[in-house]
């Protein structure tokens, strides 16, 4: 883990700072705020970088969020704007015209959504809707990913969802890295050391994952893992979720 937590929190702050230098100096950041302890940290690292006037958090709730409060607790504690846009109606009408389409049935040969496409739409419409707000802000923004370092080497993330954005603070810290980080900023503890979940399929990460995040971050850091079958696990999952971090492949025609 970490050697100096208050270095890498100092560093990563800068880091942000440079990146909008070079991206949008006038820009605000956006961050969509679920009430984990991502969004939280990333949030509050904006907050530090360029000043609570120049973050505006998104809460998205779907239909009911039953953790709503601890999201609002967030965007009130740092003192940033926010917007509450309720995703429901949408997520609604997009599965009903999905399903109802024509020759849809036929197709899929089912007149539902799966569960997959169930868990993955409302991601998806979520990050539609954090550039929708940050195109409508008066100075531009640019949109926060929110994912960590340990999320994305199994890929326990939406692509186009919520593994998407403009800059990732996150990316390359593991969970207990990101908690170190979180327990040095101006942030409700409680929600540094809360059970990480999706909010959508009703599991925590680690009940979907089949293994802790001490375990993966563990064999992240260091290879070493005792369990054989979870270690082959975390293999297969870091291989067939690769695409969701790389570029769309393109053809390059010889010239």
């Amino acid at each position: 883990m970490l050697d100096n937590p208050q270095a890498t929190k100092e560093a990563l702050i800068q880091w942000i700072r440079d990146y909008f230098n070079q991206n949008g100096p006038s820009c605000s950041a956006v961050v969509g705020i679920s009430g984990g302890k991502d969004s939280t940290i990333v949030a509050a690292l904006c907050k530090e970088a360029l000043g609570a006037e120049r973050v505006v958090g998104v809460l998205m709730p779907n239909g009911i969020q039953s953790d709503i409060d601890d999201a609002k607790t967030v965007v009130n504690h740092l003192g940033i704007s926010h917007i509450i846009v309720n995703i429901g109606a949408a997520y609604e009408a997009l599965t009903n015209a999905i399903i109802q389409g024509e020759g849809y049935e036929v197709v899929t040969g089912r007149n539902d959504l799966s569960r997959d496409a169930a868990i993955n739409t409302p991601p998806r419409l979520r990050m539609a809707t954090l550039y929708a707000v940050g195109q409508n802000l008066p100075n531009g923004a640019r949109v926060a990913n929110t994912c960590n370092g340990s999320e994305d080497y199994v890929g326990y993330s939406t692509k186009y969802g919520d593994s998407a954005g403009d800059f990732s603070p996150l990316a390359n810290l593991v969970v207990e890295e990101v908690r170190q980080i979180g327990r040095l900023l101006d942030i409700p503890k409680y929600l540094v050391d809360k059970t990480p979940s999706d909010g959508l399929s009703g599991q925590s990460d680690e009940d979907k994952l089949g293994f802790t995040y001490a375990v993966l971050d563990r064999y992240i850091r260091t290879g070493q893992i005792d369990d054989l079958e979870t270690k082959e696990r975390i293999n297969h999952l870091n291989r067939i979720n690769k695409h969701k971090l790389e570029l769309m492949p393109s053809f390059q025609p010889q010239r």
